[in-house]
């Protein structure tokens, strides 16, 4: 497993830096509060401090908190904004302090509502930016900027003067970026959607030719950004090096998708669109995606927009499905490719016979389209209205990859969302527990974007409520977990012997060596299921320590939670631990398992009700690799945590 990247901690500037800083000498000059006489605006100080303290410090998070301390956006940049000294540094500085706010958690909007005459204008400037050339007038890195300033922007909806502009991206007018089959197909299935969609035409042939033009380009504007960040994603090289621009920019987007999609005012119309677009192929069959250190997080954060797109709920009227609902719509998904595949394509007809249960698996899908030819996939994906109608004289452009992966993914069985909390571990494993995506340090400085649910004052449903604020708890267990692992293996100082094996230096209170570990018992798993129902063994520790630690020891009772950890040493004997390196590079922890204790066995074997003896459940249907490595190579050690509540 590779070591995660050690977080710094952003160390907050004393008096004397801020004063001696330019921004700050600026500032006594133009607009700070306590200054009587102030100099006259000057558009170029915006553009020197842009230049000069922002771009060349590559937007460094202490620079914009100098500006923010100095109420830059409040007393001099909005104060003073207006069409007429609107410029690219103008619209990045701004955009540069209200995210600054966001990540410092402080109001944000306030200063715009107290005058908000030209925020309409600033808005559109701002999406215009948003769709410019990636080597044009703005880099990736500010369009990355931009990117964030729109996600705020659509997460605050319950402020007036944001809905108002926000609104008209996300109406049903936006639905003038789907294929004309696909516009068909989606009013058919909502009769009253085919009235309004007739006054939106007769509304816009009254509208003057620059007015409609305009609304044309507020409407299509999320179509356009998706093509645009599939344009980007395509640009990452699958193994040479790639600039982390364009990575953080991939990642701030589909953060993006994310909100968008997990707000009810947002998904409605916008679901259809992103479903069009097959935004998830592309993104699967991207080289991000199989870059393993570039592409981790950008992987999660995909994990994560797809569960929302498929989230159990109408989109229409707001309603969460029953599990019977979802199931009709997929049975629905394959039955409409099978009439399509017996009507037109008779190298299809063992599909279009078969039963859904046999052919709605994805082996089972690939097995059957695979030997098609690419003509053959798109003609069928524009039966399905998914794409558009190939002519008879003409090849497609798409590759068979995309097509075959567009149809399968589209038409594979689904896992139902308490199918999916049910395979879940009971107890978190090293994969999440160093994992910074999802458990961060207490350095986290909130620059960069983790895959983490969002506590909005929106949910979907209120199973989407329950489970945002479940898998939130469930991070912050794992967090305490981590300290006390952390703290627990280091103090038992983990080295390599002369011979290969583990020796411990030190010692813990909460930790003990394992000397022999024996699986017990592997129960069957219940029917659907593939998990054991449970794992058994017997664990025995040497208990040579002081008495006290040792009553703390036999005072454990059934059901109390511990941990099984295994480590492979590389340091040599006597190596000093370093706190501010990474953790598992030093102590070379490969495997972490939670157990409950069952009870203690006496010296027949038997179990006496108050002590202990390991019980396991482990819910991962693949074996335990904790459990099947030979002993003679780990060093294995038991340890409590104080995670009781879990």
């Amino acid at each position: 497993m590779a070591a995660p990247a050690q977080p710094k901690k952003i160390v907050a500037p004393t008096v004397s830096q801020i004063n001696a800083e330019f921004v700050t000498q600026l500032a006594c000059k133009y607009w700070a509060p306590h200054i009587k006489k102030k100099s006259p605006f000057d558009i170029k100080v915006i553009e020197d401090i842009y230049e000069k303290e922002i771009v060349k410090s590559r937007f460094a998070i202490r620079k914009i908190m100098l500006l923010e301390f100095s109420q830059y956006l409040e007393n001099y940049l909005w104060m003073n904004y207006s069409p007429e000294v609107s410029s690219k540094a103008y619209l990045m500085s701004i955009c540069c302090m209200v995210n600054e706010k966001f990540r410092e958690n402080v109001p944000a909007w306030e200063t715009f509502k107290k005058k908000p005459d030209h925020f309409p204008f600033f808005f559109k400037c701002i999406l215009k930016a948003a769709l410019a050339e990636t080597d044009g007038e703005f880099s990736l890195h500010e369009q990355t900027v931009l990117l964030l300033f729109l996600d705020h922007c659509f997460n605050s909806l319950e402020v007036d003067l944001i809905r108002s502009q926000v609104q008209q991206l996300i109406s049903l007018p936006m639905w003038m970026g789907l294929q004309p089959a696909r516009l068909e197909l989606e009013l058919k299935k909502t009769p009253k959607l085919k009235k309004f969609w007739n006054l939106i035409k007769k509304n816009d042939e009254k509208m003057d030719p620059e007015a409609r033009e305009q609304a044309y380009q507020e409407r299509r504007f999320l179509s356009q950004l998706i093509q645009k960040f599939i344009c980007v994603l395509k640009s990452v090289p699958l193994s040479e090096p790639v600039t982390m621009d364009k990575v953080h920019y991939c990642e701030r987007f589909i953060e993006l998708m994310i909100d968008l999609e997990a707000l009810l005012p947002t998904r409605r119309w916008f679901n259809t669109i992103l479903d069009d677009s097959h935004l998830l192929v592309h993104c699967y069959l991207s080289n991000l995606v199989h870059r393993e250190e570039d592409g981790h997080l950008f992987s999660q954060l995909l994990d994560m927009l797809k569960f929302y797109t498929g989230f159990e709920i109408n989109d229409q009227t707001g309603n969460a499905l029953t599990e019977n609902e979802m199931t009709t719509i997929h049975y629905d998904r394959i039955t409409s490719l099978q009439r399509a595949a017996f009507a037109h394509f008779p190298e299809l007809y063992d599909f279009a016979l078969s039963n859904v249960a046999e052919v709605d698996t994805r082996g089972s899908l690939v097995k059957l389209f695979g030997p098609l030819s690419s003509n053959t996939l798109h003609q069928v994906a524009s039966y399905l209205c998914l794409l558009p109608t190939l002519p008879k004289t003409e090849d497609t452009t798409f590759d068979k990859e995309f097509l075959l992966e567009l149809l399968v993914s589209r038409h594979e069985r689904r896992i139902s969302q308490i199918q999916q909390l049910n395979q879940m571990p009971l107890y978190p494993t090293e994969k999440i527990i160093w994992d910074e995506n999802i458990v961060p340090t207490e350095y986290y400085s909130g620059e960069g974007c983790l895959a983490l649910p969002k506590l909005n004052l929106q949910f979907l449903t209120l199973h989407d409520y329950l489970l945002r604020n479940f898998n939130l708890f469930r991070l912050e267990s794992t967090y305490e977990i981590r300290q006390d692992i952390e703290d627990s293996v280091s103090r038992m100082k983990p080295w390599q012997s002369e011979y290969g094996g583990v020796v411990f230096g030190g010692w813990a209170r909460m930790a003990q060596p394992i000397v022999a570990f024996t699986v017990v018992e592997v129960a069957k798993p219940n029917i659907g299921e593939n998990w054991p129902t449970r794992v058994r063994a017997d664990v025995t520790i040497n208990l040579n320590v002081r008495d006290h630690i040792k009553d703390e020891w036999e005072g454990l009772r059934k059901h109390d939670v511990c941990f099984l950890i295994t480590v492979r040493p590389t340091k040599p004997y006597g190596t000093k631990f370093d706190r501010r390196r990474p953790f598992i590079e030093q102590v070379g922890l490969v495997y972490v398992r939670g157990c409950e204790i069952q009870g203690m066995l006496d010296d027949k074997g038997r179990v006496i009700e108050d002590g202990m003896v390991l019980y396991a459940f482990e819910r991962d249907p693949n074996p335990d690799p904790i459990l099947e490595e030979s002993q003679g190579h780990l060093g294995c050690f038991w340890i409590q945590t104080s995670i009781n509540k879990i």
